[in-house]
């Protein structure tokens, strides 16, 4: 558990830095983007979306959950500008209040997320979640790039990244650590499926112009894609 709390912190502060080193110039991510958005939505067909059915003993509203937690992300995105999807732009986020939602909202995900990592399966052991640990890293790479890009003209950008480092963290914590039921549980595996849904779809989408992915996109996404499998089958 200390092992993937410090991988979790270290892939946000990575992102913050690289921004850093960059003087705060936008930072083109668009093909790490496509990776990462491959890879998560590989995770969560091949490993989220069956132990899913395999945990729910009512298998017919785990796609209620996970409709709601699709939909739950389109929600937060309203307040988070899309940085979960390496959106990047200043424009309209200069309030302290308008920073203070971007942060929250990320937050929620971010706690989400975190959570998905300690929990019982039929598949691996408790504490055994690679694919989904490297699923939730390459996610969250480009999106502390996005979030140090959107606050960085912010006195406060590095507090603000060490909060949003430390959410993720949080989430395992307490899934860890609090007891909550198996339906409970499967309930919030349906919630993040959603989001990882959300966040992998809409990255195919906003990353294909005219809708033309283009060949190099195709080759990314099927690495990506082939990468998870490999995770999640020879880890």
């Amino acid at each position: 558990m200390i092992l993937t709390i410090i991988v979790l912190v270290a892939c946000v502060w990575l992102g913050g830095l690289l921004v850093h080193w960059m003087k705060g110039e936008s930072v083109n991510i668009q093909l790490p983007l496509v990776f990462a958005g491959s890879f998560l939505f590989a995770v969560t067909i091949i490993h989220i979306i069956p132990e899913l059915f395999s945990l729910s003993a009512k298998p017919q509203q785990v796609g209620l959950y996970v409709l709601g937690g699709f939909f739950l992300q389109r929600l937060l995105e309203n307040f988070s500008r899309g940085v979960e999807h390496g959106h990047a732009h200043r424009h309209g986020i200069e309030t302290t209040g308008t920073k203070l939602s971007v942060l929250i909202a990320l937050m929620i995900h971010s706690v989400l997320e975190g959570a998905l990592l300690t929990h019982e399966s039929p598949f691996h052991d408790r504490h055994e979640s690679y694919s989904l640990l490297l699923g939730i890293v390459l996610h969250k790479i480009p999106e502390a790039i996005a979030l140090m890009i959107v606050m960085w003209e912010s006195k406060s950008k590095w507090m603000l990244l060490l909060i949003f480092s430390l959410a993720s963290p949080l989430g395992l914590f307490l899934s860890n650590t609090v007891t909550i039921s198996p339906t409970a549980m499967v309930t919030l595996f349906a919630v993040v499926c959603g989001s990882f849904l959300h966040i992998s779809t809409t990255i195919f989408v906003e990353t294909s112009p005219e809708h033309r992915f283009g060949l190099n996109k195709t080759l990314i996404s099927l690495a990506g894609a082939g990468l998870a499998i490999l995770a999640e089958y020879m880890m």
